[in-house]
């Protein structure tokens, strides 16, 4: 048995039988030569080309090489806009929005649900992507905590954001319980979520929940930067800058680098979490098309890991206000300091895109992440003679508390996707390539002594550390994959086709070891090498201006990540993938009034995988059978009509459990067949409105979520729910060097309801004696689910301007 500690981390998953209807590592080194290519490209010159959007994506234009014969010739140095030129530029992105940036026209072959800028910048600078996108239909989203410091969980279609690839500009990144590792929403210019389409091209294992991608800030052509203050609830404080090289000279190069700081209290019970985060974004264009951008953050986290209530804990809490949350007192088995979380992550991203010669173009998308740290929990009260210092020998006195780790020398994940595009002639893009990646955790649980003032100290501090040679696992898997996608219009550009096929292979490995040199444990090790045929076929037609229907077919699967393998028995035989077969109709329209999107999908999927909550944020997967899931998705905006933006979506879900699962802990089968899916609302509805006039803006948006299982049997539910957020502000007038002035206030929770948002994952039953660990009593209890709670209301004043 694994000790009860934290959740591992997943590095970028996080760190997260097939129908019938359905090679290249580039390292580090390899981008740097590949950096030299692009000086060639840049000497050389090239054939005219245009670069394909990923999806049809209008938006994404911005951010694509043009046609290199419709460019003006201009100097090699950086060239300032006209005025003229920028009023344009934003009237058109003005016009690409609906609902105060809510919603944006979409013109991709699949269901796409976007919140921008606009959007984001009246958001309170704690958010994460998971609060910005919480009012899509086809998410219910949890987030334990106001300061966005401890990310969250989704909800979505039935799946779980464990099926989901969560990536920042297109390369995986942070699971969704660790999702403020990536990025400060300072730097997000849009959040992107295709609930049921994952592209062929990208680096994506666990797709079957679709793909939300958070794009970075594009840095800017002119020196500058910006600056915010936040103040509020829980005694917070957050203080952000970011700075802007601009053109540097006449290389071409541009870049950013930005820093944040950020402390706040727990809202239930004690304990204080903090947070130092960086973002540095680098570019260069080159005249011919050819462009290569870097983003790297790295981030430093030290949080209270909170308990989450049984029912009866909720019910305590709702009718007596008696909390459950970690308590103050040194000498508790619950004091804060001894339920903590260390952490340092780096991320990595450089995509890179040369044009060639003879209508050919490359490429090239290398990702890294590596994190370190510990999570700490209570070990129990030591026993005579159970436990002598490392360091010393001597005998740990009995009555010590100590203090039990999940410690993770490493948690990395390092890949790259390489393309090949060809223009076949002006109706067909063919696109070639392969992935690679390599993903592995090695974790080890060390027990210590908790210091003197009840603190968890370092599990590196050798002095604290006690029992014999640490124990631990490796776990992982290397993935090769071959893909083909190809890209056709015709009827004038009216009726676009993609086809594209990815065929996986990944070998898997669950090793155990012990010992300082992490020797192997002969017998105690399991392995795995799978495949993984992913088709997928998508077709739109652009019926008029306004008109637009869209079909998408593909499969698409989750192979138990790292950490999931990591939380099994090293000798335990590995799960099977998860797969999933899913179709999706559409329709959109759009005048200058509003935009209208609808989507109905169906979902398949075999061996399917949960999450069984185990306490103290630590999870184990499990396998429920085969899950159906039916619905729609309906979404609707209004342009700016007198300074008033309205927005409004629905998902409808039918999702049930089409296999009876055997329940190991009382020895029984539960019949679970035909019963709702778990963690499956069947409504979720959202509303908002915008206003801006003058300087002034405001947003209000309400979320409703509908009744749902969470037990496999069906046993035990939670009632819907709403959560509702405001936010208020103004833009003032320059005034010397400071350009956008700005103050705002955000609030969440206005009604101060007390409400379970969601499970923190799947059990069995209600009466499963094997999932629930009560931080607060240290006992299995017993009571089946535990849940995530509606932090409460919350209010975030702040500054902010450029300069």
């Amino acid at each position: 048995m694994l000790p009860e500690c934290l959740y591992p981390r997943l590095p970028a998953a996080r760190l997260k039988s097939v129908s019938s209807r359905f090679l290249f590592l580039a390292s580090l080194s390899g981008a740097a030569s590949l950096w030299a290519m692009l000086a060639y490209a840049h000497a050389a010159p090239a054939r005219p080309h245009t670069s394909r959007l990923p999806h049809g994506s209008k938006a994404a234009a911005a951010t694509h090489p043009l046609r290199a014969s419709a460019l003006p010739k201009r100097p090699s140095g950086p060239v300032l806009s006209k005025g003229q030129e920028e009023i344009s530029v934003a009237s058109r992105r003005q016009a690409l929005n609906g609902g105060g940036g809510m919603m944006r026209e979409e013109t991709a072959p699949h269901a796409v649900q976007t919140v921008t800028k606009a959007y984001i910048a009246m958001r309170s600078p704690t958010s994460t992507a998971l609060d910005l996108v919480k009012n899509l239909p086809s998410l219910n989203i949890m987030t334990p905590d106001s300061s966005g410091m401890e990310g969250g969980q989704i909800q979505s279609r039935g799946l779980t954001d464990l099926d989901m690839a969560l990536m920042v500009d297109g390369a995986p990144a942070a699971a969704a319980k660790y999702m403020s590792e990536d990025i400060d929403s300072e730097n997000l210019e849009d959040v992107s979520v295709t609930p049921g389409s994952a592209a062929r091209d990208l680096p994506v294992m666990s797709a079957a929940g679709g793909v939300m991608n958070s794009r970075t800030h594009i840095a800017s052509h002119q020196a500058g930067g910006m600056l915010d203050f936040s103040y509020g609830t829980n005694n917070l404080s957050r203080e952000f800058i970011r700075l802007e090289s601009g053109d540097i000279g006449k290389s071409g190069v541009r870049s950013y680098f930005s820093f944040s700081n950020a402390h706040a209290r727990s809202w239930m019970g004690s304990g204080i979490n903090q947070r130092k985060h960086i973002d540095f974004g680098l570019q260069k264009d080159w005249e011919n098309g050819s462009n290569a951008r870097l983003f790297l953050s790295w981030n430093s986290e030290d949080f209270t890991i909170d308990n989450y209530p049984t029912a009866q804990e909720f019910f305590e809490y709702k009718h007596t206000g008696n909390g459950y949350g970690r308590s103050a007192q040194s000498n508790n088995v619950n004091y804060w300091k001894n339920n903590n979380d260390h952490w340092n992550q780096i991320f990595l991203t450089a995509p890179i895109h040369i044009v060639l010669p003879k209508k050919f173009s490359f490429d090239l998308q290398p990702y890294f992440s590596m994190g370190q740290g510990w999570d700490a929990a209570p070990g129990g009260v030591a026993t005579q003679g159970q436990y002598t210092y490392n360091a010393t020998g001597a005998a740990v006195p009995a009555g010590t508390n100590m203090t039990s780790f999940f410690l993770e020398n490493e948690a990395r994940q390092v890949g790259a996707v390489a393309k090949l595009n060809y223009e076949i002639d002006r109706h067909n893009h063919l696109t070639l390539g392969y992935w690679y990646e390599n993903n592995q955790t090695i974790q080890g649980y060390p027990t210590s002594t908790t210091m003197a003032n009840g603190a968890a100290a370092s599990p590196n501090w050798a002095q604290y550390a006690v029992g014999g040679p640490m124990y631990g696992q490796n776990a992982g898997y290397e993935l090769h994959s071959l893909f083909i996608q190809n890209q056709s219009r015709y009827l004038n550009n009216k009726l676009l086709i993609n086809a594209g096929f990815k065929f996986v292979m990944s070998n898997a490995w669950n090793r155990g070891w012990s010992g300082a040199n992490k020797n192997w444990i002969p017998g105690n090790s399991s392995g795995a090498n799978t495949t993984a045929p992913l088709p997928q076929l998508s077709i739109s037609y652009q019926i008029d201006p306004n008109n637009q229907i869209y079909v998408n077919a593909e499969g698409d699967y989750r192979q138990p990540s790292a950490t999931d393998m990591g939380w099994l028995s090293a000798s335990a035989p590995m799960l099977k993938n998860q797969y999933s077969i899913k179709e999706e109709l559409g329709y959109r329209y759009h005048n200058k009034y509003l935009l209208l999107d609808m989507s109905f999908f169906n979902y398949n999927v075999t061996n399917r995988i949960v999450d069984q909550y185990l306490g103290m944020n630590s999870f184990k997967p499990f396998s429920v059978g085969n899950q159906t899931m039916r619905g729609f998705d309906v979404m609707i905006a209004g342009r700016d009509i007198h300074g008033f933006s309205p927005y409004a979506s629905l998902e409808y879900l039918h999702a049930t459990q089409d296999s009876n699962v055997f329940d190991p802990y009382p020895n029984i089968m539960l019949h679970s067949k035909g019963a709702q899916a778990v963690m499956a609302p069947r409504i979720i509805a959202n509303f908002g409105l915008t206003y801006t006039y003058k300087g002034f803006f405001a947003n209000g948006a309400v979320h409703y979520t509908g009744p749902q299982s969470v037990s496999i049997a069906n046993d035990q539910r939670i009632p819907g729910y709403v959560t509702d957020s405001l936010s208020l502000g103004y833009h003032f007038k320059p005034v010397g060097f400071l350009k956008s002035p700005t103050f705002k206030l955000n609030f969440t929770n206005l009604t101060g309801s007390i409400v379970r948002t969601g499970a923190m994952g799947a059990v069995y039953s209600a009466r499963d004696t094997s999932t629930v660990y009560s931080g607060s009593n240290a006992a299995y209890t017993g009571y089946g689910n535990a849940f995530m709670l509606e932090p409460r209301f919350t209010m975030t004043g702040t500054i902010s301007t450029s300069f």
